[in-house]
C-alpha cells in the first residue's frame, strides 16, 4: 500500500506532459459523449463463452501485479470488473463491436493490467489515457485511476481512431500511441492480440 500511495502522490504532482497528437477537438467531443453515456450494467451473461475464456487470462496477468495494485479485490472480482468494462464499452462502438480482445491487447501492452500505471509522458491507468483530458472534461486527474472510467475513455479514443483510419488497425493503434507511421507499437499490440487474447 505504501508503494501505491507514493505512486499516486507522484503522479498527481507531475506535470501533465505533452501529447499534442491527442489534443484533437473531434476526439474531445467523442470522449465527452462517452462520459455522458449511461454506464454499463452488470450483465455479464450476454457473452458467457467470452467471459469464460478471458477471465483466466486476465487473472493470470493480474497475478503478476503486486497485491496492493489489485484494488483490494480478489483476482476473480478484479478480472470480472475489467472484463465487464471492456466488453460493455467495446460494444458501444461500431468499430470495436465484437472486438473486445483488441482492447485487452491494448491494456496488456499499455499498462500490463496495472490500473495505477503512469507512463513517462504522464499517461495514466489501464489504457494510459493522457492527463490533459480530465481538465478539458471537468474531471479531476485522479478520476483516470477509476477502472471503468479509464476503459470508457480509452475505448472511445481507440474507436475514434479506428473510424478515422477506416478500420486500419495499424494506423489507428499508431495514433492511439502517438507513433503513427512507426510499426513497433502496432506490431506489439497485434502480436499480443494473436498470442494472448484471440479466442
Amino acid at each position: 500500500m505504501p508503494r501505491l500511495l507514493l505512486l499516486t502522490a507522484l503522479w498527481l504532482a507531475a506535470p501533465a506532459g505533452h501529447a499534442d497528437g491527442q489534443r484533437d477537438p473531434a476526439l474531445r467531443a467523442v470522449i465527452a459523449d462517452a462520459l455522458a453515456s449511461r454506464p454499463c450494467f452488470a450483465d455479464k451473461y450476454d457473452d458467457v463463452v467470452w467471459y469464460a475464456l478471458m477471465q483466466p487470462r486476465v487473472e493470470r496477468r493480474l497475478r503478476q501485479q503486486p497485491r496492493d495494485l489489485r484494488l483490494g479485490e480478489d483476482l476473480g472480482t478484479a478480472a470480472q470488473r475489467i472484463l465487464h468494462a471492456v466488453h460493455c464499452e467495446s460494444n458501444k462502438h461500431l468499430m470495436l463491436r465484437d472486438r473486445p480482445q483488441l482492447v485487452l491487447a491494448v491494456i496488456d501492452v499499455e499498462s500490463a493490467f496495472d490500473p495505477f500505471a503512469v507512463s513517462s509522458a504522464g499517461a495514466v491507468g489501464l489504457m494510459q489515457v493522457m492527463p490533459f483530458w480530465p481538465g478539458q472534461l471537468g474531471l479531476a486527474r485522479r478520476d483516470l485511476l477509476d477502472v471503468e472510467l479509464n476503459i470508457r475513455m480509452g475505448t472511445s479514443i481507440l474507436a475514434h481512431y479506428l473510424e478515422r483510419e477506416r478500420g486500419d488497425y495499424r494506423r489507428a493503434l499508431g495514433r492511439y500511441n502517438g507513433s503513427l507511421g512507426r510499426r513497433g507499437y502496432p506490431d506489439l499490440v497485434l502480436g499480443r492480440l494473436q498470442s494472448r487474447w484471440q479466442r
